[in-house]
């Protein structure tokens, strides 16, 4: 007999319901009122790319939809995040670039789809320009998880980092007046650090969502590794390509609480497939109880912050 969240997690039904699910939330959080439409289209294509992602590269062994279910509990979790229209076309920006990164999985001649790469990271650092820190982070992905780095494959990724900026050179000098000012604060604010930490600039619920994730993507982390022998060789690195992002948006968001709108977005991506394939791929009386625990402390979570910044309460 197989447990409620072994029935949940292989359920056709369950991706249909966190969809209405994520859509009441937004509606609650002020969607209509607020004419959050950008920011909810981009939720929209980043669930739809969420689910591609899980797809295209068999993240579950066994037909689940726990990837993009698991992205919108997240994300609507924290509601706090939907008013923020840069913080949202990143995370579209971020996951995009996720899922071309992966198609270049053991292919050094991958100009074409690291090229498509790191442009997205490039768009995404336009609207937050902390996403260039994933740069490096992605060229660490490329030769020890993916196995694509060449130099080929390392050209291909500077012009396309550098693709987005050359358009708005462009802008500033021929539609701006020749004023830089405002590619210079971009760039300084990439490089900009305060000490010590501000914590203060972060509200608890953010604190406190950001604790939540840290504990379900450990758990999820842990069991992968303990059963990855289970996995092809493939899907191992993909697991922990997104281990080392998870662990990166950690310690910037520790180090530079300031940027949560950026590193919240990133851990919410990079956490939901390990959380998603806990949940789908364990089946014992201790973790259908921790899967209530997970249901209620979400779904109280998520009460919290849309009853606190709600505009229709």
């Amino acid at each position: 007999m197989k447990r409620t969240q072994n029935k949940v997690a292989e359920s056709r039904k369950t991706l249909p319901i966190a969809i209405g699910y994520g859509t009441a939330i937004w509606i609650l959080a002020g969607l209509f009122h607020q004419q959050w439409w950008i920011q909810f289209a981009c939720f929209a294509l980043a669930v739809g790319t969420m689910t591609e992602l899980d797809n295209h590269n068999a993240l579950m062994r066994i037909y689940s939809r726990m990837v993009p279910v698991t992205f919108i509990c997240l994300s609507c979790c924290a509601c706090f995040l939907f008013p923020s229209m840069s913080g949202a076309i990143f995370q579209l920006c971020f996951i995009a670039s996720l899922y071309t990164l992966f198609l270049s999985y053991q292919d050094r001649q991958s100009t074409g789809w690291t090229f498509y790469t790191f442009l997205l990271l490039g768009l995404g650092s336009v609207a937050q320009p902390q996403a260039l820190w994933l740069v490096l982070v992605y060229w660490l992905l490329m030769g020890f998880t993916i196995y694509s780095l060449s130099w080929r494959t390392f050209c291909a990724s500077v012009l396309g980092v550098l693709c987005p900026y050359w358009f708005m050179v462009a802008w500033i000098l021929f539609g701006n007046d020749g004023d830089f000012t405002p590619f210079i604060s971009h760039l300084e604010a990439v490089v900009s650090y305060t000490l010590p930490a501000d914590y203060a600039s972060v509200g608890l619920p953010t604190m406190v969502f950001a604790g939540l994730t840290v504990v379900l993507t450990l758990v999820g982390s842990l069991h992968f590794v303990h059963n990855s022998f289970r996995d092809k060789i493939r899907t191992r690195q993909l697991y922990y390509s997104l281990m080392l992002l998870f662990g990166t948006a950690t310690v910037v968001l520790a180090i530079k609480p300031q940027h949560s709108d950026v590193m919240l977005r990133v851990m919410i991506a990079t956490g939901s497939p390990l959380i998603g394939h806990f949940i789908a791929l364990t089946a014992t009386r201790l973790t259908n109880i921790l899967f209530y625990i997970i249901l209620t402390a979400v779904g109280l979570l998520t009460a919290i912050n849309l009853w606190m910044p709600s505009s229709v309460f």
